[in-house]
């Protein structure tokens, strides 16, 4: 059976704007008349989200294997609850990453075969209709990051050559899968890159914006 609802993800790197986009999206897709979930990775239930704090806020933090292992778990109870219900309601879930992250951070240091046996565990199968990639140099995210004030969590704490090999697995992934992964330049003002969104939405979806303003 076909899910009649839409799943669409944003991908990318720190600060490079997710929140924002993916909130101007759920703005613009309501306005249409959609019903939108907005959730994010990890999180979205309540034990997805204590994972979340497990892997984030920890002061050492834990091996990249058992990253993944923890982020599949989190997704797992994320799909089952949240995302696929939202689906079969002929909801449009918007989600703030998903495996393609786990790919570029994780595939940092864990086996391809291994990690893609976590991240089937954890989306029981489940791919995004789209994918939205926002993709900035890390030096500028990193320093959008920097500019929210916070201490960062213990991925945007690692060193920019990190950050710069985390996009170029991004960037491979969208090379591999140009259909479904769609690269934003997300240097330009916020307005520009949420109207590149909407076109995306629009060309690669059957999702009616009309009465938009899109």
């Amino acid at each position: 059976m076909i899910d009649p609802g839409f799943f669409i993800t944003f991908e990318g790197g720190e600060g490079a704007g997710k929140s924002t986009q993916i909130r101007f999206l759920a703005e613009t897709l309501r306005a249409a008349g959609h019903e939108v979930v907005l959730t994010r990775e990890p999180g979205g239930t309540p034990l997805a989200e204590a994972i979340r704090g497990l892997l984030l806020n920890a002061g050492d933090p834990p091996e990249a294997m058992t990253q993944a292992l923890l982020f599949a778990a989190a997704r797992f109870d994320h799909v089952s609850r949240v995302i696929r219900p939202a689906m079969r309601a002929g909801q449009i879930v918007l989600c703030d990453r998903f495996a393609d992250s786990t790919r570029a951070y994780q595939g940092e240091a864990v086996a391809e075969d291994a990690l893609e046996a976590t991240i089937l565990l954890g989306t029981s199968g489940l791919v995004p209709d789209l994918t939205l990639l926002l993709d900035l140099p890390p030096e500028a995210g990193l320093a959008r990051a920097r500019q929210r004030g916070t201490a960062g969590d213990a991925f945007e704490r690692a060193d920019l050559a990190f950050h710069a090999r985390v996009r170029a697995r991004f960037l491979a992934l969208a090379r591999r899968e140009p259909d479904r992964i769609h690269v934003v330049d997300a240097d330009r003002p916020a307005e520009a890159v949420a109207a590149s969104i909407r076109a995306l939405v629009v060309a690669h979806t059957a999702i009616d914006l009309a009465g938009a303003g899109a």
